[in-house]
């Protein structure tokens, strides 16, 4: 047997020649679990281009629509194995089509619902909608003025059957849905999760703009990667977190040796530096080495127990006088000011006199008393 003929009975098992020379043959094609009978006539010379293709009523229903490509594909056959390989394609195209055409559409109902929705969340919030009513884009703005789009997927079933919905987000975004959900649920937490991604767009906005981004030249706002130029023919490829976008991102560095080496080591070097050094800017401030301080210039000890830690507690009352500032426990302090009979309370807030300065000091209690 050749084996462009153990191929075609491989392949096709249910279809086999009736006669020597080989130019009939009869039996069925199988697609999508479903066997349909087929005869094809070959000529002499067994050319395809010249053969005949005769199908049960069944098959030439299902086909219909697709006589020219298939006489296409015949035309420009090598063999039958390769024919066949393409009407078995075709077929299950053709069955998928009819199984899509087939799915009853939803009540009428379900367009009413739809429409009642977009109006209650406002017409200006869709982007679009095709003409089934089963796609859906909304569209909504962060709080940096950034518009982002959600695509919903509605089922015939909705609302009773959640939607699917897709979104360019840089972390995986699931809703929320009961029976009672609707759009305008959806178009919620879409913008909560926009909220919560605000800071991680910011960051990377801030690098597309201040800097020479290589890669990728047009970010999607899912993208967390980002290689910058750093000149000398070297780039500086870096992963931002996008649950927590101001932390330290992973750094590959890109390029000559000579020349990242050099920034590899300074970054292990002053890595640890970076929170430190993102404190004293956000607070203008340098903090003051323990080494060179003076005691004088620090009070940390309760002023009434003289004492640092009571009870595993540290001095965490401060007096609001700028010209006394003395810490108190708080239990120290609650039980000074309980002592004292110009104090008075009101509720959860005790007002008395500082036991420094004599300077007013409020007292806010804890969730209990001391």
């Amino acid at each position: 047997m050749a084996p462009t003929e153990a191929n075609l009975l491989r392949q096709f098992p249910l279809l086999l020649p009736q006669n020597r020379t080989k130019t009939v043959y009869e039996g069925f094609i199988s697609a999508q679990g479903r066997d349909f009978h087929l005869r094809i006539l070959l000529p002499e010379d067994l050319q395809l281009k010249n053969a005949r293709l005769l199908c049960s009523w069944q098959l030439k229903t299902i086909l219909n629509g697709y006589h020219q490509i298939v006489q296409q594909r015949m035309q420009h056959a090598l063999d039958l194995m390769s024919f066949m390989m393409e009407l078995k394609m075709i077929l299950e195209v053709a069955l998928k089509n009819r199984q899509e055409l087939c799915v009853l559409p939803p009540p009428s109902h379900f367009y009413s619902v739809l429409i009642e929705e977009i109006g209650t969340l406002g017409w200006d919030k869709l982007v679009y909608v095709d003409s089934c009513f089963s796609t859906i884009k909304l569209k909504a703005e962060d709080a940096s003025g950034r518009e982002h789009l959600i695509t919903i997927k509605l089922k015939a079933k909705y609302p009773a059957e959640s939607p699917d919905c897709f979104v360019d987000f840089p972390v995986p975004f699931s809703v929320s849905w009961t029976s009672e959900s609707s759009l305008i649920s959806i178009h919620s937490q879409f913008l909560a999760a926009l909220e919560s991604l605000k800071a991680f767009w910011d960051v990377m906005d801030e690098i597309d703009e201040k800097t020479w981004v290589l890669e990728p030249q047009k970010p999607t706002r899912s993208a967390t990667a980002r290689r910058i130029a750093l000149g000398n023919n070297a780039s500086i490829n870096i992963e931002v977190d996008p649950r927590h976008p101001t932390m330290l991102p992973e750094c590959c560095f890109l390029g000559a040796d000579h020349v990242v080496k050099p920034l590899g080591i300074k970054l292990s070097r002053n890595m640890h530096l970076c929170l430190l050094q993102n404190l004293k800017d956000v607070l203008e401030i340098d903090f003051p080495a323990r080494t060179i301080l003076e005691k004088s210039d620090v009070t940390m000890d309760c002023g009434i127990c003289y004492a640092y830690q009571l009870d595993g507690a540290i001095p965490d009352q401060v007096c609001n006088n700028f010209q006394c500032g003395q810490p108190f426990h708080q239990i120290c302090l609650y039980e000074w000011l309980r002592g004292l009979l110009t104090s008075r309370q009101s509720f959860n807030i005790i007002f008395g006199e500082c036991p420094y300065c004599s300077k007013p000091i409020t007292l806010k209690m804890s969730g209990r008393k001391p």
